[in-house]
């Protein structure tokens, strides 16, 4: 019986092993539309899907982090496939879109802009 289990053993752990997905070590960089300038503390967070859990249901996973000085942000390797990034900084519009990872070493750079005047039908002169 012990000398059955560990082919076994070892034909599972390579299964598994074979099954990883490729990951991405991603590069987030936030721009100013206005100036160009890098955008210092924004907000990032970043979604996907890996895996499946022990009820095979897919795992979500969020990172949230903020920015550097320079407007970067580099997240940890994640497995390669639909991601959706949102950003939210003061004074800025906030930001959110879908992006596929498809390389091992990607750089998404998202441009944020000024936010738009309020429009009010309070505002509006009587006639």
């Amino acid at each position: 019986m012990r000398k059955l289990l560990a082919p076994v053993f070892l034909l599972c752990s390579l299964c598994l092993t074979a099954a990883a997905p490729p990951g991405t070590h991603l590069t987030v960089q936030v721009d100013s539309a206005l100036s160009g300038k890098g955008i210092e503390r924004a907000s990032v967070i970043v979604q996907f899907t890996e895996g499946r859990g022990v009820n095979l249901k897919k795992i979500r996973t969020r990172w949230e982090t903020k920015t550097n000085q320079q407007g970067g942000v580099t997240i940890p390797e994640i497995p390669q496939g639909s991601i959706t990034i949102q950003i939210i900084a003061q004074n800025y519009q906030t930001f959110g879109g879908t992006f596929t990872l498809d390389k091992p070493e990607q750089t998404i750079e998202i441009k944020l802009n000024q936010p738009q005047a309020q429009y009010s039908e309070d505002a509006k002169p009587k006639k």
